[in-house]
């Protein structure tokens, strides 16, 4: 059984529930975004806040922290940019008609997904919407992309993805790929019987594996639409995933991580411990860190499976894990 592990420092400004948390690049300042509707920034160095970042008129939802911009969004239907040094906000991005759940800064571009069914892609700068994506029918949760610079050349192809491919999933049980240059849609992803709740991209293989509340993991060929393979152990639903060196790692409902071989699908080692469901994931040189709705977070050895420690301190569910 692994030992404990010992807060090093705590950031206790906020007034409600963390919902997520983004680290800088350089590793030196942290985001927070909080249920009491404001972000902070903080030294990762002495655990001191930097800025308060005050505008929106709900909890905040996501948020990502680049090396000059912080951005957040929000149940107030909104995105923000904000400046890192001053806390002084930037843009406000309008045109969701619910809540924004999650944010993407990638290639210059903002992207969001909402409750309102929609995912779309911002000018940075300008904050004006470039594309919206309107397909999927209930609400739009997890994104990513991938750039076309990592997509293939081929004429057949090459101008379907000269803006990249956006992947997105929805509690309408499929997910979608989407052309960012069209806005069209280039495939819709089904097989799932219940909402996706998170997916992960193999770029260079093109390949997307979601996860949802069927308590499946699904492979996927983005640029195809092909169902690749299944991967069926989990007992409850797959809430997160993180993808390592042709490894990928869910998270479950059913108080567990696995681990399978992402070209075959086969389980190779399940990790227990966990008391409650099991909400985010994150590799590092070797371990893989776990946050629980257990309140605590726990470090396996990811080779071995062995539970190195158990980091105990927090009252409630873990969001997030950076």
């Amino acid at each position: 059984m692994g030992g404990g592990g010992s807060a090093l420092k705590v950031c206790a400004d906020h007034r409600g529930g963390i919902n997520w948390l983004s680290l800088s690049p350089d590793g030196q300042r942290l985001l927070t975004g909080s249920e009491d509707g404001t972000a902070r920034l903080w030294s990762t160095a002495d655990g001191q806040c930097c800025a308060l970042l005050q505008g929106h008129e709900s909890y905040v939802t996501f948020c990502q922290l680049e090396d000059e911009a912080a951005f957040t969004c929000s149940a107030d239907c909104t995105i923000r940019r904000w400046d890192v040094l001053t806390g002084q906000c930037l843009q406000v991005y309008r045109g969701h008609t619910s809540i924004v759940n999650r944010i993407l800064v990638a290639n210059n571009q903002l992207f969001s997904s909402s409750y309102d069914r929609t995912a779309r892609v911002w000018s940075l700068d300008k904050g004006q919407m470039s594309r919206e994506f309107r397909g999927h029918r209930n609400c739009v949760l997890p994104l990513a992309y991938s750039a076309p610079w990592d997509l293939p050349s081929a004429p057949c192809v090459e101008e379907a993805v000269a803006g990249g491919l956006l992947v997105t999933g929805s509690t309408d049980g499929t997910a979608k790929v989407w052309q960012v240059a069209s806005g069209c849609c280039h495939q819709t992803l089904r097989g799932h019987t219940g909402a996706v709740l998170c997916l992960v991209l193999d770029i260079p293989g093109h390949t997307a594996f979601t996860g949802s509340t069927d308590a499946t993991i699904r492979a996927w060929d983005i640029l195809s639409g092909e169902q690749l393979r299944v991967f069926r152990e989990h007992q409850g639903s797959v809430i997160c995933l993180e993808l390592v060196n042709r490894l990928v790692y869910s998270g479950s409902a059913d108080r567990t991580v696995k681990c399978w071989l992402a070209d075959t699908g086969e389980c190779v080692r399940t990790f227990t411990a966990h008391r409650r469901n099991v909400s985010a994931l994150k590799y590092h040189a070797g371990t893989l860190f776990t946050g629980s709705g257990d309140a605590c977070a726990r470090a396996f050895d990811a080779q071995s499976g062995e539970l190195r420690r158990v980091f105990r301190g927090h009252t409630f569910i873990i969001n997030c894990i950076q």
